[in-house]
């Protein structure tokens, strides 16, 4: 009965906490229903689209930069809950605003916020998780980011039809946002989830690690015997507070050996992962799909498809990471994601179009979904000590955006320059660079406690391979 108690409350927090993973997904995908309405409204150039959807990365980069840090000093939930605060600001205001300027603005808060949720949630559930769950749940967070993605689809899908639907003229608030601004109402859904994780973080406890990190020792305890056990949990709470002497030493800890050996295998996995292309896909899944050959009108239902296809394939990595490891499915899933992209590009090249292109597409989400996407949220949050864990997460996350900013702001320059199929080989040397890479450097920390792996990075056994 105990562990039964124990597994619904974990999974429970990890649930709450992975909202933000959902509201990341949700605002970073609902902007490709927005781009042609958008250009169209306000006359957007190649340049300008570009920076329309990178802005939001900046903002990421922004909310990464002062999330890690924030994190160790005040704690992990109340840095999440400011993050649900950007999430509902900016949907209201972008909604909302009449000037190009002010769309660009909040665009950029909610950038924000995905770059806060991005570095805190994947952090908050690797520090309550029980080790041999631990790969499982974090994987959970990706799993929310392409529910998110898909929500965003079919919302979009979904208001846009109902725009159409719309014979005649209307008045009114709702008319106004949702048929003559209907990209306006494809925004604001996002208030729905932003209040939803505003009110369930209230019962989401703090980080037990960072709790014994600052000597609330007591609180900490409680906390793992709920995730835990009674027995377990007091064992739990012993290693933590073996390994939690220091204090953290800040961004200068992490450029000495051997933090600085791991900082830079996560970041390279991290970089290398977003160079597959993938938000690339899902920011300007409608311009690929009418380049594929898809009638525009049946674009948004083509990218509810690849959306569904990204949540379902997310389940081989909850379903294997504990048990194949995080080494085996990384090579599998980065060397068959090249494969993918290159027949990608091909169908292009050769103007092969139509269900085999799209099927070449959902080929690479299969590959991504249970490698390059989740693992390295999982490989990141659990090779650094407590200590620093939020400053050295906030630099990975940090290079993720940074990479998806340079991504998405040249795509529709790479689209109309190199061409579309050139872009997706490039795409697909980026997977065959993670493999070489992964193959040589990465290490399994598989059914490992964070305290484990700790322990062997100071006996030099990670560092000698890295």
């Amino acid at each position: 009965m105990e562990r039964k108690g124990t597994n619904y409350f974990i999974f429970l927090i990890t649930l709450i906490a992975a909202l933000g993973g959902f509201l990341f997904g949700f605002d970073m995908a609902v902007v490709s229903g927005i781009i042609e309405p958008l250009k169209l409204q306000y006359g957007l150039s190649s340049a300008q689209e570009g920076w329309f959807v990178s802005c939001a990365l900046l903002g990421c980069i922004a909310g990464v930069a002062f999330s890690g840090y924030l994190s160790d000093k005040i704690g992990r939930k109340k840095v999440l809950f400011i993050s649900a605060i950007l999430f509902l600001i900016s949907a209201v205001g972008f909604a909302f605003s009449e000037a190009y300027l002010m769309l660009i603005f909040f665009r950029v808060l909610t950038g924000m916020a995905v770059g806060v949720a991005s570095n805190l949630s994947p952090l908050y559930i690797s520090e309550v998780a029980p080790s041999q769950r631990r790969g499982q749940l974090v994987v959970f967070y990706q799993l929310a980011i392409t529910i998110g993605i898909l929500a965003a689809y079919i919302s979009n899908l979904f208001l846009q039809r109902y725009a159409s639907a719309q014979v005649g003229g209307g008045e009114g608030l709702l008319h106004w946002l949702l048929v003559e601004n209907v990209w306006r109402g494809m925004f604001i859904v996002g208030v729905i989830p932003a209040v939803a994780f505003c009110l369930l973080l209230l019962i989401v406890p703090e980080s037990p690690r960072w709790l014994v990190q600052y000597g609330r020792n007591e609180e900490a305890l409680t906390i793992l015997r709920k995730i835990n056990g009674e027995e377990t949990g007091r064992l739990e709470f012993d290693s933590i507070k073996e390994m939690a002497s220091q204090k953290s030493g800040g961004y200068k800890e992490l450029m000495r050996l051997p933090l600085s050996k791991l900082l830079t295998l996560a970041m390279v996995l991290t970089a290398l992962s977003q160079f597959s292309g993938i938000n690339g896909v899902i920011f300007y899944g409608p311009t690929i799909l009418k380049s594929a050959g898809i009638v525009t009108s049946d674009a948004l239902f083509y990218q509810v498809i690849l959306g569904s296809a990204n949540v379902l394939f997310t389940f081989i990595a909850i379903s294997k990471v504990d048990t194949w490891g995080r080494k085996p499915l990384y090579l599998i899933g980065s060397l068959c994601a090249a494969f993918a992209l290159a027949l990608t590009g091909f169908c292009f090249l050769m103007n092969i179009t139509g269900w085999f292109m799209l099927f070449s597409i959902i080929l690479f989400l299969l590959f991504f979904a249970f490698s390059l996407g989740p693992l390295k949220f999982v490989i990141s949050t659990e090779i650094f000590p407590t200590h620093i864990r939020g400053t050295a997460l906030s630099m990975c996350i940090m290079t993720m955006w940074v990479s998806d900013w340079i991504v998405n702001l040249l795509f529709p320059m790479m689209r109309d320059g190199l061409g579309i199929a050139n872009t997706f080989f490039i795409f697909s040397f980026f997977c065959i660079l993670s493999f070489v890479y992964a193959k040589k450097k990465l290490f399994e920390t598989k059914g490992k406690s964070l305290e484990e792996i700790e322990k062997a990075w100071n006996s030099d056994l990670i560092a000698e391979k890295v």
